[in-house]
């Protein structure tokens, strides 16, 4: 379990940085934007690596915590067919985008909470509930960043071609994960 705790405190603690704007820019400055970005993402490498290495190894000999009524895995699904949607409209300029305001922080919500509706051993809520948490904190922070002019979200106009394609990946990419994926790397088949 300890190697999991170890991947969540590497990964989410870079990402942390992004809530601590003062703390992150004296780190550019000392270490020169390039070093810093090369730094921020071996971290962020690293313990994500960690994570599913500590996740495979703690999974197997997990205390379970509670028992999920079957019929939560269809809301489960749909909350993680939206996740899938809302990761690329993140990257587009869409009107996903521009009323989600942040869907990547969204996304990464409603896949730890569809995940927490399914599985209810240690190493899954401690992984699932970490990136929860870890969402909820971040989009607060954004929302006083956004106050203070130090995040913008709506400084575009929105295409609705970019939500075509938004759609068209993020079903794409949740058919490839559910009928397939899903199975092949985590060892738990969906359908």
């Amino acid at each position: 379990m300890w190697v999991l705790i170890l991947g969540l405190v590497l990964f989410l603690g870079i990402h942390l940085l992004s809530a601590l704007p003062r703390k992150r820019h004296k780190l550019i400055r000392q270490f020169g934007e390039k070093k810093f970005k090369l730094i921020y993402s071996a971290v962020a490498l690293t313990g994500f690596v960690v994570i599913i290495l500590g996740y495979a190894m703690a999974r197997p000999t997990a205390t379970v915590l509670y028992e999920p009524p079957f019929e939560l895995r269809h809301l489960a699904m749909l909350l993680v067919l939206v996740a899938f949607l809302f990761l690329p409209a993140a990257k587009l300029s869409g009107h996903i985008r521009y009323w989600v305001r942040h869907p990547q922080i969204t996304a990464v919500k409603l896949w730890a909470f569809g995940h927490l509706l399914v599985n209810g051993d240690l190493a899954s809520v401690l992984l699932f509930g970490s990136f929860l948490a870890w969402g909820i904190f971040d989009r607060i922070s954004l929302k006083k960043r956004e106050k203070f002019g130090l995040v913008k979200t709506r400084n575009f106009k929105p295409k609705i071609l970019h939500d075509i394609y938004a759609v068209l990946i993020g079903v794409g990419l949740y058919a490839a994960f559910a009928f397939y994926l899903h199975g092949v790397l985590f060892g738990q088949p969906l359908l």
